[in-house]
């Protein structure tokens, strides 16, 4: 891959969002980040309009351009998800699976390591939702196909060999020590669709649970004597909480708390899209229930909120607008963030030196002109 210097009037580095800089790329990775003044001479450049930021980061991505994970767990279903997310400026996401049967999982694991080896852009892993919930907080999930984290389980959940694994379990229901397998396996572990309670939690920090799936939705609040996950979760300095900031799952005070308890850096931004984002298609079937989206809600007949109808573009305008934060925040909490919970802040999620050349180029509004996804260029068609 030929070296190439992107110079854009704003850069979102680790310093903030400074302006004029000149980012250099070569064999897709970022090689310096520079003055544009001094961009070498000798070296192809592209003047950018817009800001250029670190590549989202999605880790909770059920469905997309019309293919729900579940009913094509397969290298090409991945493939027209991810394709349909890099529009919106998601350059590396995790296909989550929903509870389902272990033979599905067995075969999603499988298909995600497939879609790695043969270099599908923006793969990064993948996340498992259940089927190790509590029926209690099943939200839309088929509480028919909870089971029980056991040891066979834990050797499949830790079997995917390329890239990396995020699983949802409900902590409560796990027996002692299984989080500590999951953990000491690679696999990271997050709590969510949980009834725990704030003891439950620090049982399983102390194995190495790190993270919360969707904050507040589906699991136990905080009460004054009751803390519960919620509690447990906006206390602890070291963990990370994925957050759906799309006004329909949390109300926009109760981000603001999160923010102020936890920090930019420790929220990551997450969709939990649907097959609807990037589709014509708003009308689908998930676990046999018919879910709408529409007004940028996903619900089945019954009102359940059904995953989200949101992309990561929207959903940092929507951090910018619903939290009170500037450009720079918001987007570290789409890439920054993700990539720490993921143990991979040393691979990408910033604008620095050594760092993988996953970038998005967006506009005044917001709107993404354009993404690389290890230095590879693409164009957002309007």
């Amino acid at each position: 891959m030929s070296a190439l210097a992107l110079c854009a009037p704003r850069v979102l580095t680790p310093s903030g969002l400074e302006t004029d800089l000149c980012v250099l790329v070569e064999g897709g990775a970022i090689a310096a980040v520079m003055p544009a003044a001094d961009c070498p001479p000798d070296m192809p450049r592209r003047d950018l309009d817009g800001s250029l930021l670190p590549g989202f980061i999605d880790l909770q991505v059920n469905g997309g351009g019309g293919v729900l994970f579940n009913d094509e767990p397969s290298v090409d279903g991945i493939a027209a998800i991810a394709r349909a997310h890099r529009r919106f400026g998601t350059t590396g996401l995790l296909p989550t699976l929903i509870s389902d049967e272990l033979a599905v999982v067995r075969r999603a694991i499988a298909a995600v390591g497939e879609a790695i080896e043969r270099g599908v852009p923006g793969v990064l892993g993948i996340h498992i939702e259940g089927p190790f919930l509590n029926a209690a907080r099943k939200g839309i999930h088929d509480a028919r196909k909870f089971r029980t984290l056991d040891t066979a389980a834990i050797g499949l959940l830790s079997s995917l060999r390329r890239g990396r694994t995020l699983v949802t379990i409900a902590p409560e229901l796990a027996p002692p020590g299984a989080v500590r397998a999951l953990v000491e396996r690679g696999v990271v572990v997050a709590a969510g669709h949980t009834e725990a309670s704030y003891e439950d939690v620090q049982r399983s920090f102390a194995e190495g649970l790190s993270g919360f799936t969707h904050l507040y939705n589906a699991m136990t609040q905080l009460g004054s004597r009751a803390p519960g996950v919620v509690g447990a979760a906006l206390e602890s300095r070291e963990s990370w909480c994925g957050l759906i900031v799309d006004g329909h799952h949390v109300h926009p005070a109760a981000l603001r708390v999160a923010l102020a308890a936890k920090g930019a850096d420790r929220l990551a931004l997450v969709t939990d899209a649907m097959p609807s984002v990037g589709s014509d298609r708003k009308i689908f079937r998930l676990g046999g229930q018919r879910i709408v989206a529409e007004e940028g809600r996903c619900t089945a007949a019954d009102g359940t909120l059904a995953g989200s109808d949101l992309d990561m573009a929207q959903a940092v305008r929507n951090a910018v607008r619903l939290l009170g934060i500037d450009l720079a925040a918001a987007a570290r909490m789409a890439s920054k963030a993700p990539a720490s919970a993921m143990r991979m802040a040393g691979e990408r999620g910033a604008i620095c030196p050594g760092l993988r050349a996953d970038l998005v180029l967006i506009d005044a509004n917001g709107d993404v002109l354009e993404t690389w996804i290890g230095g590879e260029s693409e164009a957002v068609p309007h």
